[in-house]
Parts: structure tokens; sequence; C-alpha cells
């Protein structure tokens, strides 16, 4: 099975008001960095899309086995990150946020796993309670549709079209979905998790 890992990475981070989230400390590293390693450590292709002038999210990535691939018109949203992605990624896509801290590898080779078994399917991964949330991998016949994707709502729209296709796996406590935007909700996770 031939799969990409992709980290869209070449948004601003507005809401958090001149802070960078991807550059927030978790573990000891910067998250970006906690992606694309852990990104690597289940996959042997990792792409992360980055602003082409955004020297500190390269500098986070320093020393990481992925491609960190510029996206020139990164302004436009997520839908310019994803479409830079596809383009290179070989096979499978899976989108996993870089804002995600509580996700494990364990819960990448879980949804990883589940789509070796039916790789016509869309494998999500979910909360322990069922709600949708992330990683997501996108089979490989999908590509045409990712390349086609406009604005800033990333794959939504393509979720729902091919709702049928999506199988959904079960990750522990609220993993897929724990993704953190705002100096507010980064404090009260810290709160929760020292």
């Amino acid at each position: 099975m031939t799969l990409t890992i992709l980290i869209p990475a070449a948004g601003t981070a507005s809401r958090m008001r001149g802070g960078d989230k991807l550059l927030e400390e978790v573990g000891g590293e910067p998250m970006l960095r906690r992606q694309a390693r852990l990104a690597r450590l289940v996959c042997a292709a990792v792409i992360v899309t980055l602003r082409p002038e955004d020297s500190m999210r390269h500098k986070a990535l320093e020393a990481l086995d992925i491609t960190a691939l510029p996206v020139p018109d990164a302004a436009e949203g997520m839908a310019a990150s994803i479409r830079a992605g596809a383009s290179a990624a070989q096979g499978a896509v899976m989108i996993l946020p870089g804002d995600m801290p509580e996700l494990t590898a364990a819960d990448l080779r879980a949804v990883i796993d589940a789509f070796d078994q039916d790789r016509s399917a869309i494998c999500r991964g979910t909360a322990a309670d069922g709600t949708p949330g992330h990683p997501v991998i996108l089979p490989a016949d999908l590509r045409a549709e990712l390349l086609a994707l406009r604005g800033d709502e990333g794959a939504r729209k393509l979720l729902q079209r091919h709702k049928a296709r999506v199988r959904l796996i079960a990750l522990p406590d609220q993993h897929a979905i724990t993704d953190l935007d705002t100096p507010e909700a980064w404090a009260i996770w810290r709160a929760h998790n020292r």
C-alpha cells in the first residue's frame, strides 16, 4: 500500500493572536515537529505544507526525514495546502492536522490498519464517543477531488459527498477531536495535562 501523510501547516494561526500554535511546546518539542515525528514513525512518506516565508516552522522541522513543501498560494486557506500535498503525494493521503496534541503514533496506526483492511474506504478517526475527527485517510481514487478543493473548508464537502464510504475508527478519549486554536484552548489543555 502506498500512503502519504499530509500535515497542512501553511495557515497563519490567526486565532492565536500573534502566537503560533504549531510552535507551542508539547512534550519538550514544537507541536509541528511532534506531529511530523509521529507521522514518520508510522509512514515513510510525510509531507508538511508550509508558507514559503515561514522560517520558524521550517526550522522546527530540521533534521526530520520529511518533505517540507512550500505553498505559495497559502493565503487562500486550507484547500491550498491540501491541493499542494495531494499533488505531491503517492497513493492514498492521510490528512493529519498539526494542532492535535493528543494524537499518538498508535492512533495513526489504528486508522492505517483499518484502511489496510479496505482501501476503498475513507477511514476517519473519532473520539471514544463516536464524534468524527482526525486523522482521515482518503483513498487514491479521490485525488482529483482533492486537487479541485478551494477555500478554507478543507475536505468537509468531499467527506459529505462520499459519506457512504466513510468508516469510523474509534480512538481513545478525545484524541481525534482535541485541536488547539486559541491561547485559551492551549491554557486549558495545559492545565489538564501536567
